[in-house]
């Protein structure tokens, strides 16, 4: 059995080194620095979900969980932009072959963008014309390409499919096809670079459009497997790997106010507390965990995962969530003022924290 008790373990130390002391440049810029892009490049994270025909490494979903989750834990910002990046990387499956051959032609492939409906696509002689504006495209300022969502009109009517709702399409567009338009202000994950941007009046042809509602255009299990799941789980995970280094800056408060005789705080209790929590965690992301690596043998063997099975995805992510959010919310109080300076390690964490727990995919019951 694969050992998850410290995700750190598959990187290498100088990675990690790197990355977290570029952190904090990274977040006073507003956006991953180069060393921290340059790590990035040379380890094929962008491209870990990317068709292995088009030259990503198409690494089983397990394998790349473990892979954002470590990166999370490093650091928020860098594992959010790389799982969401190389998440796009993902349609790769379902794009037309000459379109994504071009794509990921670049050694530097990354792809970001937006899952809202907000742009429309105007039915035009052998195409669309594009209009929209889109919100929190992790990574948009070092991406190649920028994905959105766009419902099919006609006439300015929206077009109907066979249930007689709005038609959506997912396009691709080249990164001076867009405009970044506004600047993200989250008090978090501010190394993203999730800015807002816009399409206008663009023409692109039919070939730009995909749907991963239908079957991939490859055949590799990986396109098969439900995007929803998919989704939760990989920003679930980056949830629990950021919770991961918070219990460890936390633990290390913990045991120096033991050293220092806090007389306020019942440090008896509260070191039971701490240890219960870390308790709770590990054992939501082994549920978390098991409960991808089953679907994800069933999809590899026969490509079709049964409901009940892909129910405990989501309800393993959702968990995960709660309990990232009660050891955060429960043991931060106790931290001490000094984390409460902004420009303090666990502060940081916190709030980035915090910031990606708000993703619409990241609320439910957990039931």
């Amino acid at each position: 059995m694969i050992d998850l008790s410290n995700p750190l373990n598959i990187l290498q130390n100088n990675w990690i080194d790197t990355l977290r002391v570029e952190s904090i440049h990274a977040e006073r810029q507003g956006k991953l620095t180069k060393k921290q892009l340059n790590i990035i490049y040379e380890q094929g994270w962008f491209k870990m979900l990317a068709p292995v025909s088009y030259g990503g490494k198409q690494l089983s979903l397990p394998e790349a969980l473990r892979i954002e989750e470590a990166l999370a834990c490093v650091d928020g910002s860098v594992g959010w932009v790389v799982t969401l990046c190389a998440g796009a990387g993902w349609f790769g499956g379902f794009l037309e072959s000459e379109i994504a051959k071009n794509i990921f032609a670049d050694e530097h492939v990354c792809l970001a963008g937006s899952g809202a409906k907000n742009g429309t696509a105007e039915i035009v002689d052998g195409g669309y014309m594009i209009n929209g504006a889109w919100q929190y495209a992790s990574g948009i300022t070092d991406a190649t390409s920028v994905t959105a969502n766009c419902v099919v009109t006609q006439n300015g009517i929206p077009v109907k499919d066979e249930k007689g709702n709005d038609t959506i399409l997912a396009f691709v567009f080249l990164k001076n096809e867009v405009t970044i338009t506004g600047h993200f202000n989250a008090f978090g994950m501010t190394a993203t670079s999730s800015h807002s941007y816009e399409i206008k009046n663009l023409v692109v042809k039919q070939d730009r459009a995909f749907n991963i509602k239908q079957a991939p255009l490859l055949s590799a299990s990986l396109y098969y497997y439900p995007f929803q799941q998919f989704a939760e789980a990989t920003l679930a995970i980056n949830m629990t790997g950021m919770c991961l280094h918070f219990m460890d800056l936390c633990g290390k408060i913990i045991t120096s106010k033991v050293h220092t005789e806090d007389d306020h705080i019942n440090l008896d209790l509260l070191n039971d507390k701490y240890e219960h929590l870390l308790e709770k965690l590990q054992t939501a992301r082994q549920k978390l965990y098991y409960a991808v690596d089953m679907s994800w043998q069933v999809c590899s063997a026969n490509k079709d995962i049964s409901p009940s099975l892909l129910y405990k995805v989501t309800a393993g992510s959702f968990t995960a969530v709660h309990v990232v959010r009660d050891c955060v919310n429960t043991l931060f109080p106790y931290c001490g003022l000094s984390s409460a300076n902004k420009d303090s390690e666990i502060n940081r964490v916190w709030r980035d924290i915090q910031t990606a727990g708000q993703h619409k995919m990241l609320v439910g019951d957990g039931k």
